[in-house]
């Protein structure tokens, strides 16, 4: 290794550390959550993304208009599309959100948004940061949250996933040092490991879950887990009629799989990285990632989600409109439980159920031998008439 090339990745790294100590100062600044309740109007967006992402964001954003018209005509709710956060446009702006879409999303109150595709090694594409990640932090989305129900099984998880540190934080600007050495960084502050912790265990005593527990690998990552884990066992002291333990990452994706130790878990609080990887193995439990939705949320903004990806082999050969809305129908029975309209968020989550699992006469394959996803998107909005009388 030259000293050239050492003194480069020093300033490059001391360049992360400033940006990164900026962002805690800012995170200490944060005002209080947002009242919807005393919001005149609240503004939903629309954001598609690629592949199949704004064919099921469409037909879900259906259903929602569907069961918010009486809203929308009051003037309590707008829905506002959002275009422009297709990969061609991303690689063409060289920006994970291009300025004026992140404009328009600002203008927003709670988004819903479609899968986008994040360019890789090796695949041609430019070194763009992810879109989700990029929205995490321009949003301040700090806390992912995925639940995964199956009462028969005896499941009631829910996750809450840090969502603008850890791994991710800074996950497109590592440093090839040389030829033969590259680095990557974790980045955990005391404020982002304190704020997840805390409306984990916010959740768990309004929701009467008894019992947390912090997913880490502090046995080896000794600084930045062993921070996470700290800040969030000391949170849990404020809490003392809610059982704490914790568990390494490892362990803990083995035990959700144990017929008898998996029923012990109901709140799971955990760095960004781990989320990401066990919140997509707990999704399996109720029939995979197509099923499950996904909550990023702030103080200012929420962002509504699919847990899956862009489906660019469905696109490239031609079965978009066979897309498997039903993600993207679960994190909107999130956002309606969010803007403080839990009714409707009961009824849309019942009327799935329903639909998915009770009668399931139009099953969704992905292919020409089940239904479109407007086909879909119609059964469940009968299905919700049907349940309302």
């Amino acid at each position: 290794m030259t000293e050239e090339r050492l003194q480069a990745a020093v300033e490059k790294f001391e360049k992360l550390v400033r940006e990164q100590s900026e962002r805690s100062d800012r995170i200490k600044a944060e005002k209080d959550y947002i009242d919807y309740s005393k919001l005149d109007k609240i503004v939903i967006g629309v954001c598609g993304g690629d592949g199949i992402g704004p064919i099921i964001t469409k037909e879900s954003a259906r259903v929602l208009e569907y069961m918010l018209a009486d809203e929308v005509k009051a003037g309590k709710v707008e829905f506002k599309v959002i275009d422009g956060l297709t990969i061609e446009n991303r690689i063409a702006k060289m920006k994970p959100i291009p300025d004026d879409v992140l404009e328009e999303l600002k203008k927003c109150h709670v988004i819903l948004k479609g899968p986008t595709t994040t360019p890789q090694q090796g695949d041609g594409l430019p070194n763009i940061e992810s879109a989700n990640v990029a929205m995490r932090k321009a949003l301040d989305l700090f806390a992912n949250v995925r639940p995964v129900k199956i009462p028969e099984q005896g499941i009631d998880w829910t996750f809450f996933r840090e969502n603008t540190e850890g791994a991710y934080a800074v996950g497109s600007k590592g440093v090839n040092v040389d030829d033969d050495l590259a680095i990557d960084f974790v980045v955990t502050t005391s404020e982002g490991s304190e704020r997840i912790a805390r409306m984990a265990y916010e959740y768990a005593r309004k929701n009467h879950k008894d019992r947390v527990s912090i997913i880490n690998k502090a046995n080896v990552i000794k600084t930045t887990d062993g921070k996470f884990l700290n800040i969030c066992k000391k949170v849990g002291e404020e809490y003392p009629e809610i059982t704490t333990d914790e568990w390494y990452i490892d362990i803990a994706t083995a035990k959700l799989i144990d017929e008898k130790r998996r029923k012990d878990f109901k709140v799971f609080v955990l760095p960004n990285l781990y989320g990401d990887i066990i919140t997509d193995e707990a999704a399996e439990f109720q029939g995979g990632v197509g099923t499950a939705g996904s909550a990023n949320l702030g103080k200012r903004y929420a962002m509504f989600e699919a847990i899956h990806g862009s489906g660019p082999r469905m696109m490239k050969e031609g079965r978009g409109k066979y897309a498997d809305p039903c993600s993207m129908l679960r994190a909107s029975v999130m956002l309606l439980s969010h803007i403080g309209m839990q009714d409707k968020a009961d009824l849309l989550e019942k009327a799935l159920d329903f639909c998915m699992f009770e009668d399931a006469r139009i099953k969704i394959t992905g292919r020409d031998d089940g239904a479109t996803c407007e086909e879909f998107g119609n059964y469940v909005m009968e299905t919700v008439q049907k349940l309302s009388k």
